[in-house]
C-alpha cells in the first residue's frame, strides 16, 4: 500500500502553487484575440522591421520611445487625463506617428478604464493584470463619435494588446495585428 497525502494537504498545496492566467480576461478574450496575442512577438517584430524603413525622423522618436526601461504598474494610479497618440507600424506605409489627443483613464471599482475622447479613431476598453510590468488591454475601435460596441463585438471594433509602463507619467500599448491599417499600433500616452 503506498502512503498518499490526505485531501486537504493537497488542498492546501494547490492553493499555494502559482496562479496561470485564468482569470476574468481569458473568460472575455475571443479566440482570435487570443490568437492575435500568440503571435505578439512575430507581428511586432515584422512590424518594427517595416517600420525601420519610414522616415529617419520618425524612426528616431519610435526607437527613442521603445528604448525606454519598463517599470510596475503596482505602484501607481492610471487613473486622470492623458495625452496620447497612435503610431502605426508596418502595413499600408512603414510608420506614420499621429499627433496628441485626448485619453481618459477611469477606475469603475472593476479596474483601469481607458477612452479615446478626442481624434477621429477612438478607443474604450478595460486592463487585466497580466504580471509586474505588463497588462491586457481589451478595447472596442470606434470612428468619431460613433458609439463604440461592446468588446467581442467581433473584429472590425475589437482590440487587443499589451500595456507596459515607463515612468509616473509615460505609457504605452501595443495593439498587434490591428483590423485596420497597420501591423501594429502603438498607443502612447504622457501626462
Amino acid at each position: 500500500m503506498t502512503p498518499r497525502l490526505p485531501f486537504a494537504a493537497l488542498a492546501l498545496i494547490a492553493f499555494t502553487l502559482p496562479a496561470h492566467a485564468d482569470g476574468e480576461v481569458q473568460k472575455l478574450i475571443t479566440a482570435a484575440d487570443k490568437a492575435r496575442l500568440d503571435k505578439y512577438g512575430e507581428t511586432r517584430k515584422a512590424a518594427l522591421e517595416e517600420a525601420k524603413t519610414g522616415d529617419p525622423a520618425a524612426v528616431k522618436q519610435l526607437d527613442a520611445l521603445l528604448a525606454r526601461p519598463l517599470v510596475a504598474f503596482s505602484d501607481k494610479d492610471l487613473t486622470g487625463n492623458w495625452k496620447c497618440r497612435t503610431i502605426k507600424a508596418g502595413g499600408i506605409s512603414p510608420l506614420v506617428i499621429y499627433g496628441w489627443f485626448k485619453c481618459k483613464v477611469t477606475d469603475d471599482g472593476s479596474g483601469w478604464r481607458l477612452e479615446k475622447i478626442s481624434g477621429s479613431q477612438r478607443t474604450a476598453g478595460r486592463f487585466f493584470d497580466d504580471g509586474e510590468k505588463r497588462a491586457i488591454y481589451l478595447g472596442s475601435f470606434s470612428v468619431n463619435n460613433d458609439k463604440a460596441k461592446p468588446y467581442g463585438s467581433g473584429p472590425e471594433s475589437d482590440q487587443v494588446g499589451y500595456a507596459f509602463r515607463n515612468s509616473a507619467s509615460e505609457w504605452r500599448i501595443e495593439l498587434p495585428a490591428p483590423y485596420y491599417e497597420s501591423k501594429l499600433d502603438i498607443m502612447e500616452f504622457k501626462r
